[in-house]
């Protein structure tokens, strides 16, 4: 009998979370899976892992070799940012590529940060409901989607996550959730029941969106949280989370007994830290960037973005709720101008003038990049001593700034790029990852060194939760035995680890495959 491969996952679900409800009983199928399969924790990418997880899970390679890491990253050879499509962009073939060019059959929906692979012997879908939309709704073949759309519709959250809410916002926006991991169950179970597949992937992302949108209404410790709110609305992650399980639960009993189950929980959530937001600032006062010699048109608009935010936030949480379906068409256009995460913001820094400037790089850590000579077009640090010499230089400045009013360092680490990845598209990447501290939620805030002086900041976007790198998984099947696995695997194990359980050849990889999974019975396990 040909061995069948079932990937069921949790998009940025915080390990102890699931652990603590499914062994309350409130997430009954993890917490039968977790008592009769493997467990075992993960990791995701240092320093890059927010926008490289999901890349680095399908090639199995680090994002010096994929060649994304982030939603927005820098034309090479120039100061300019643009969207980073992954379909588009991804320097490595998808594992499902290999598995379908040799035979195997195989069944992919929705994961998170993929592009369409056309010709696979089998079907994909690509954003029916996603956190990091990139497309907007397709398929292979492409004819699935309309077929799709006809028997389950589309899914109940069909804008960005991102938004300011009020209480009765908030339940809409959970409720809409819930439903759409219900959806996504049938869907699921649909192409189960087909049953010509050797691999099957199914990724529920509304775990993603709750935990940026309400990790505040969950944690009555964070400094934006209302009790009122909190006992109308509810934990929100708590009912997500309690709904992916279920839904789990459905998929697993249309599932047979003979097919290995693998559940992962790719990449953590928890509260929003770290000033990324004052980044540039902290380098200008460090005196290694250049401020712009004038607020172009774009950074004037984003002033106006700035201020009016706040007073539309306000205006519509005071808007009565009868209105508020009136004004909606008016509003939408509005909100979307407002979101940063739409447009990229225009810099302070003049990039071509400075030692070093910010690049996206999400917001849980920081990424700066060199002005290095050779490789900018107007670089200003050679290659060798004075490049090792400035990153030193900027990493001990920078490891000084503290949070004047709790005392506590700013920043944990700075991480060097090339002391982690090697590969041939390692020059996409940022030089220097500054890994923030994470002993508590960002807010309102004042940073100080020798160096920098004092500067104030408020964060005031809509996310109160971010990622952080640390993940999960529990697989069960024939022959895996219950029990621990010892040490952390990478996300990049993943890939080689499917081609391995279905004797598939995955070419130059940095992961490896998980021995417990691929040949479970002959692995004894401490």
């Amino acid at each position: 009998m040909e061995r069948k491969v079932a990937l069921l996952g949790i998009d940025a679900g915080n390990r102890y979370l699931i652990e603590r409800w499914a062994a309350e009983g409130a997430m009954p199928a993890l917490q039968s899976l977790l008592r009769k399969g493997l467990r075992g924790n993960t990791m995701s990418l240092p320093g890059l892992f927010t926008g490289a997880t999901w890349p680095s899970f399908q090639t199995g390679v680090n994002p010096a070799k994929s060649g994304v890491y982030s939603w927005m990253q820098l034309a090479p050879g120039s100061y300019q940012p643009y969207r980073c499509l992954t379909g588009e962009r991804l320097r490595r073939r998808p594992f499902w590529r290999y598995l379908s060019d040799a035979g195997r059959r195989v069944t992919i929906l929705d994961v998170p940060l993929s592009g369409l692979t056309e010709g696979l012997n089998g079907v994909q879908t690509v954003e029916w409901g996603a956190h990091d939309a990139q497309y907007g709704f397709t398929t292979w073949p492409h004819a699935l989607a309309r077929e799709i759309e006809a028997r389950f519709g589309r899914h109940p959250l069909h804008d960005i996550c991102n938004g300011d809410r009020d209480t009765a916002g908030y339940v809409e926006f959970r409720d809409k959730l819930v439903r759409g991991i219900a959806t996504r169950a049938d869907i699921t179970r649909h192409f189960v029941r087909r049953g010509d597949w050797n691999f099957l992937a199914q990724v529920w992302s509304e775990s993603h969106c709750v935990g940026h949108q309400c990790w505040h209404i969950h944690d009555p410790s964070h400094p934006r949280h209302d009790a009122a709110q909190a006992r109308e609305v509810g934990d929100p992650l708590k009912q997500v989370y309690v709904a992916i399980d279920a839904a789990i639960g459905e998929v697993l009993r249309a599932l047979d007994d003979d097919t290995t189950v693998i559940v992962l929980a790719s990449h953590g959530m928890g509260y929003k830290y770290g000033p990324q937001f004052l980044l540039e600032k902290i380098l200008l006062a460090l005196g290694v960037a250049a401020p712009a010699s004038a607020p172009p048109p774009a950074a004037e608009a984003r002033r106006i973005r700035d201020n009016f935010d706040p007073l539309l936030t306000w205006g519509w949480r005071h808007v009565p709720a009868a209105l508020r379906e009136l004004l909606q068409p008016i509003r939408a256009p509005l909100r979307d101008y407002m979101l940063p995460d739409r447009k990229p913001r225009p810099p302070l820094v003049n990039p071509a003038e400075s030692k070093c400037f910010v690049v996206e790089n999400n917001h849980a850590h920081g990424g700066i990049r060199v002005n290095l000579a050779g490789r900018e077009p107007n670089g200003r640090i050679a290659r060798g001593p004075d490049l090792d010499a400035f990153c030193a230089d900027l990493t001990r400045d920078l490891l000084d700034i503290v949070d004047l009013d709790s005392g506590h360092r700013v920043v944990a680490r700075v991480l060097r790029t090339d002391d982690l990845y090697r590969g041939e598209h390692r020059d996409l990447l940022p030089d220097l990852l500054v890994e923030w501290s994470s002993h508590a939620p960002i807010s309102k805030i004042r940073l100080g060194s020798e160096k920098i002086g004092e500067i104030v900041g408020e964060y005031r976007f809509c996310r109160s939760g971010d990622h952080f790198p640390g993940g999960m998984f529990v697989a069960t099947g024939p022959g895996i035995r219950p029990g621990t696995l010892e040490g952390t695997v990478s996300i990049m194990d993943f890939a080689p680890t499917f081609c391995r359980m279905l004797d598939v050849d995955l070419p130059d990889v940095d992961g490896r495959p998980i021995d417990e999974l691929v040949t479970p019975a002959a692995v004894p396990l401490a």
